[in-house]
């Protein structure tokens, strides 16, 4: 640590190469990150120890106010994937205990302390700390399991195809990609293959048959959220899901035109929306040529235009 760091950041980086962190996570950052969501200001000790519900932006704020560490506001994804997630799988911290099924990428995504760890904590710099962090390494590997398994039993399951099921993160998005695969897709597209789906919490996705219809992608172009194929027709279904933006507007159609240019198949764009108060936000910008679905009426297609209906141009 640089000359003139705080006793405190150096006893969290102790702390968290006593608990077993990686090198990478071993840092001020990560440091100051355990700091936050244990409530410890400056002038606070180890037995001030608290757990208050935490989410990103806060703990930078907390870092800047009391340790003078000022982080520039487009970090908030080093110090979710570099430091809480790791602080997650460790056990060390929980993810939204007090909503499990809020969205991956919501902006009232929390962190707090795990209880255990809590009391751990808590112990440090006193005679008790030797015996109490044995005590709790030999069971964490429990704790670990247990959170992993809870964490799974929250995501959403969707049935990709007859006999195989992927499950995605919970939250409306997600709600929404598991009704296009599952009901816009039977009705529309029978016999369609699901090529891609994907979230903030996972994905799948064919390439070998993608592949087959011609399309090796570009690492820096965007995915649709679900992409189907429909056997029958030989048309590839591109499909955006948009619960907050995203439509297939104009941009987005030259997008996904050039991305999927090399198709053998037609290609066919629509946008998914929950339902038509969402889509009235977007009907001013949704290209010509696409096709519009409302999961709330499912059996119901909007056309924007065109010599066809439902299908490429």
């Amino acid at each position: 640590m640089t000359e003139g760091t705080h006793p405190n950041i150096e006893e969290a980086l102790d702390i968290l190469k006593a608990l077993g962190l990686p090198r990478a996570q071993l840092n001020e950052r990560s440091a100051l990150c355990l700091l936050a969501i244990l409530n410890i200001a400056p002038g606070d000790t180890w037995k001030d120890a608290e757990n208050p519900l935490i989410g990103i932006t806060p703990m930078m704020d907390f870092s800047r106010t009391n340790y003078g560490k000022e982080y520039a506001p487009n970090t908030r994804e080093t110090f979710r994937r570099q430091t809480m997630h790791q602080f997650i799988d460790a056990g060390i911290s929980l993810y939204n205990p007090d909503k499990p099924t809020r969205a991956v990428n919501s902006p009232k995504a929390v962190y707090q302390i795990e209880p255990e760890a809590l009391k751990l904590v808590r112990k440090f710099g006193t005679h008790e700390w030797g015996a109490s962090l044995g005590a709790y390494l030999a069971t964490r590997q429990t704790l670990v399991e247990r959170y992993a398994k809870e964490r799974e039993q929250n995501r959403l399951p969707v049935q990709a195809a007859p006999g195989k099921q992927i499950m995605l993160s919970q939250g409306e998005h997600s709600e929404l990609i598991k009704a296009i695969i599952e009901d816009f897709a039977a009705r529309y597209v029978p016999g369609g293959i699901l090529i891609y789906a994907g979230d903030t919490g996972g994905k799948y996705f064919d390439e070998d048959l993608l592949s087959k219809l011609g399309v090796t992608l570009d690492s820096h172009g965007k995915m649709p959220d679900v992409v189907i194929y429909y056997p029958e027709k030989d048309w590839l279904l591109l499909v955006e899901s948009v619960t907050s933006h995203g439509p297939v507007d104009g941009k987005r159609h030259d997008e996904l035109a050039k991305l999927f240019e090399s198709s053998s198949a037609g290609i066919v764009y629509v946008t998914a929306f929950p339902n038509r108060s969402v889509m009235a936000r977007y009907l001013s910008v949704i290209a010509w040529e696409t096709e519009v679905w409302v999961a709330d009426a499912p059996s119901h297609l909007i056309h924007f235009n065109g010599i066809r209906f439902l299908g490429p141009y």
